[in-house]
């Protein structure tokens, strides 16, 4: 094999698409399994194995978040060497991610109110019982939060926001200490590149957990639930879209100059997870992977970007809020009224900082939004059977929010690597990222095998 060679060539097929078929695979047989609706397979293969393979797989992702947000953002931080360098770019982040989130919002209320989902809904039969609300927190109660009281119960907990206030802090202090920090930052950098190795032997798993997350998924919900909520439905697909294709890369060109195509090439890896776990938080290695690997964010940006954004970027979550406020005050015949509709879009901007990056958040937030303009709360049992589903796309929205942020904030700042964003191979899970170096492997030879010592004479 010639240099020039991919280093693709030779290894297979690439991880990204093994994981595009244990989705396409894993939908087909949920699609299957939900038209058989047999009680063994919901009970023992769905309910059981599909399960438990997809709750490993899951935990497993989730397990790297917080040492590898820990090491990368203190790499990150030390290495970028400068406090107000550092201080430009989480204004940069925060200003971005905020802006994001409210044209997201915006353009999903607009959508929703030209298609007026909802209209002439019957609400007969459906059953409203056991929906409970959030009130929602202050904006000083939001930004006090952020500040851990006890940073290892913040560690044990994924309070991400507190997470990564005290790693910053401990950060900055060790740029502070000078040359006496070097063997604790030269520490970090060794067990953030061995985070990283884990996220490899993880992701290797990745197509047996996606077809499980998948198959389940499209077994327990039938195609059925979509009928009642069809235009609920139809709107928020085609405005999650729209943000998606068109106000992102319009963002991503316009700010940074960079190819909107080669971009959504590099990304589609954290896109697949995203849809498979609908989770932001359980997405941050293959995102974090994605941006400083396959298009060339340097370390010292992407380590604080893409954390954070998992935390407080939810564009996607926020075109739900719009739409679902809509929906249901077309359902109950309440006219919101342009200070309604401007509440909603502060109360989603809020929400989104201090509310986790998990599976069902948004119905969380909608409580609060809801509450906030008085719309009856127990309308979220319309949407609740079909939210499981909008949530993977939802997710894989915010994410690409998450991605196209970091990348403008590293291409504004110099730190962004364009022969590894114009390389279409670079970054490319292949197997020899699972391959155990030859002298670390005859390391644990001779460490597990001592040569016999001398016979005594």
């Amino acid at each position: 094999m010639s240099d020039s060679t991919p280093a693709s060539e030779g290894k297979g097929m690439s991880l990204t698409v093994k994981v595009m078929i244990g989705m396409v695979a894993g939908l087909i047989v949920g699609v299957i399994f939900n038209a058989i609706g047999s009680d063994f397979i919901a009970t023992h293969i769905v309910g059981g194995l599909f399960a438990m393979v997809g709750s490993m797989f899951v935990n497993a992702l989730k397990m790297l978040v917080v040492p590898l947000v820990i090491f990368s953002l203190i790499c990150g931080v030390t290495g970028i060497g400068d406090i107000r360098v550092l201080g430009r770019v989480g204004g940069k982040s925060f200003g971005l991610y905020l802006f994001t989130t409210a044209v997201a919002i915006a353009i999903a209320i607009l959508m929703a109110l030209v298609v007026a989902p909802g209209d002439g809904f019957d609400m007969t039969g459906v059953d409203t019982s056991g929906v409970t609300g959030r009130e929602a927190p202050t904006v000083w109660e939001v930004f006090a939060g952020i500040v851990p009281t006890n940073p290892i119960a913040s560690f044990a907990s994924g309070e991400m926001l507190q997470i990564i206030f005290y790693v910053i802090i401990v950060g900055i202090a060790a740029l502070m200490m000078g040359d006496r920090s070097k063997p604790f930052i030269e520490a970090c950098e060794y067990m953030n590149e061995l985070m990283m190795k884990v996220v490899g032997i993880v992701m290797a798993f990745a197509p047996y957990g996606v077809f499980c997350l998948i198959a389940k998924t499209f077994t327990e919900q039938g195609i059925e639930l979509f009928v009642p909520v069809l235009a609920y439905v139809g709107t928020l697909t085609v405005a999650l879209f729209f943000h998606l294709f068109v106000t992102l890369m319009i963002m991503l060109k316009v700010l940074s100059g960079l190819n909107p195509f080669t971009f959504m090439t590099k990304i589609r890896p954290a896109q697949i997870f995203a849809f498979s776990t609908a989770s932001s938080n359980a997405t941050i290695p293959v995102t974090f992977r994605c941006v400083t690997q396959r298009i060339g964010a340097d370390n010292s940006v992407a380590s604080f970007t893409v954390p954070f954004g998992a935390t407080i970027n939810m564009d996607g979550t926020a075109i739900m809020q719009g739409v679902a406020t809509v929906f249901l005050a077309n359902v109950y015949g309440i006219d919101l009224g342009i200070g309604g509709y401007l509440t909603v879009i502060a109360m989603a901007v809020l929400a989104s900082i201090g509310t986790a990056g998990v599976p069902g958040v948004g119905l969380v937030m909608l409580t609060m939004v809801l509450g906030q303009v008085g719309l009856p709360i127990e309308g979220i049992a319309l949407i609740l059977g079909v939210d499981r589903l909008m949530d993977m796309i939802r997710t894989a929205v915010n994410i690409t929010g998450d991605a196209v942020v970091s990348t403008i904030v590293a291409k504004t700042e110099g730190k962004l690597d364009m022969a590894v964003f114009n390389d279409p191979d670079a970054g490319v899970i292949t197997d020899h990222d699972l391959d155990i170096d030859p002298e670390a492997e005859a390391r644990l030879a001779d460490a597990a095998h001592p040569p016999r010592s001398a016979p005594a004479e």
